[in-house]
């Protein structure tokens, strides 16, 4: 596996160009350029069974605690090798900025059972507290779900999709948290236990040209989740797994997805929201240019009933539907067991946009589903330059509304009547976009 790496703006790095792989028993380079920390320096072997942990941690030990400040430091995990890695945490704050350059290939203990017993079976790669930092490279993260995948307590183990008892503990492959100013670019991460990316509590991420793959049964294996989170880009990646392609929690503003292909898993989420009756707060979020192939859901806002908070200001924008289950989806009854009964509060939708999506739908449900609180209804939902055509059967002719005020730019393919005009009878709770 080759990787090229790519210097961020004014960094100052620069690492020798991949060449043919390396033998795994190779001896670490005899020198490194100025500020670059190859793992093998610190005793990383790359066979893909050694314990490689104490030597990735010397080594981001290293590079953060480097003290130049004009230049970022650079840890490598060279092409050729495997590295196997316990589950780290990567704590900051750094003295400068850092890559974590990745062009060989990184994976964990293969499952459950090789799992220390005294590691927390909840996280894998950790970054606490960084800024500044760039993940990236052409190498490969393998989170080795299939293991974990298979625990009793799994949604698909028990009859008809039902859980089992047992442990049930998955970590997450990849997770940022309490940092920001952060890139992660260029890498392909497949086979996580459970999330492949979670990032808590971050202000400023950029993801770019990543590659993420898990089988369509994987469960839980959200691609890239983001909860407390803002001033979040994600672009020009591809995501096909077994849950939600991007799901946007609570707490995040400001979020540009664009360029983004869907595979398999349950499209683009905002939420769950509002369970446990919470206050979930999401605003400015735009997806665009997009494409949701074979996916159980296109576009998606669910939340809980109960709770309170808002979702505002949302604008679906050029995204093509390719053979998807539920095209357009606003849920706010939404529950993953029993005993959800209805609740007199909810978190608002309104101010959402849906503007130029086309495509197919499986017509085993409606193209568009708007499933609004009996409490708080959705209001002011635009659709425009909608056309949504069967990728096989007779068109349903009838889209779902429930308690949903908005408006129609164009006529739209099916027709929507069910959108109820003007604004709600009852005042909105304006106080729930004002705390918010």
């Amino acid at each position: 596996m080759h990787g090229h790496y790519i210097s961020p703006p004014n960094s100052g790095i620069s690492l020798p160009p991949s060449s043919q792989p390396d033998n795994p028993a190779a001896d670490p380079p005899a020198y490194a350029p100025r500020g670059v920390f190859d793992v093998r320096t610190f005793g990383a072997i790359g066979d893909g069974v050694s314990d490689d942990t104490e030597a990735f941690k010397a080594a981001w030990d290293a590079a953060c605690s480097s003290a130049d400040n004009s230049e970022s430091t650079a840890l490598h995990a060279p092409s050729g090798h495997t590295f196997m890695i316990q589950s780290t945490i990567f704590s900051g704050p750094c003295q400068s900025d850092v890559i974590f350059q990745i062009d060989g290939s990184v994976v964990p203990p293969d499952g459950p059972e090789q799992w220390p017993k005294n590691t927390s079976k909840h996280q894998w790669l950790v970054f606490y507290k960084v800024g500044g930092m760039s993940l990236q490279g052409g190498g490969r993260i393998d989170g080795r779900g299939g293991k974990w995948w298979e625990l009793p307590c799994k949604p698909h183990r028990g009859p008809n999709g039902t859980t089992l008892p047992g442990p049930c503990d998955s970590p997450i492959a990849i997770r940022f948290f309490e940092s920001s100013n952060l890139t992660v670019k260029g890498l392909q991460i497949q086979n996580s236990p459970q999330f492949h990316f979670r990032f808590d509590v971050c202000h400023n991420v950029h993801i770019e040209s990543i590659h993420i793959t898990s089988p369509a049964l994987s469960p839980n294996t959200d691609g890239i989740h983001i909860e407390n989170t803002n001033n979040v880009q994600i672009y020009n990646s591809f995501i096909s797994n077994g849950d939600d392609c991007v799901s946007i929690g609570s707490g995040c503003f400001d979020v540009d997805i664009r360029n983004i292909t869907c595979g398999h898993g349950h499209g683009i989420s905002i939420g769950s929201l509002g369970n446990h009756n919470s206050r979930a707060c999401v605003h400015n979020v735009t997806v665009r240019d997009s494409l949701m192939r074979e996916t159980s859901n296109g576009v998606r806002i669910k939340t809980w009933q109960g709770g309170s908070g808002a979702v505002s200001g949302v604008t679906f924008d050029n995204i093509r539907m390719d053979s998807v289950r539920n095209p357009i989806i606003i849920d706010q009854y939404y529950c993953s067991g029993k005993g959800c009964n209805n609740q007199t509060t909810a978190v608002l939708v309104t101010d959402i946009v849906y503007s130029s999506l086309k495509g197919t739908y499986d017509v085993r449900s409606p193209p568009m589903h708007f499933g609004c609180s009996d409490a708080v209804p959705c209001s002011n939902i635009t659709l425009s330059d909608i056309e949504l055509l069967p990728a096989v059967g007779e068109m349903v002719l009838d889209p779902f509304c429930w308690n949903a005020y908005g408006s129609l730019e164009s006529l739209t393919i099916p027709p929507v009547f069910c959108l109820q005009e003007g604004i709600p009878p009852q005042p909105i709770l304006e106080s729930s976009i004002d705390h918010c």
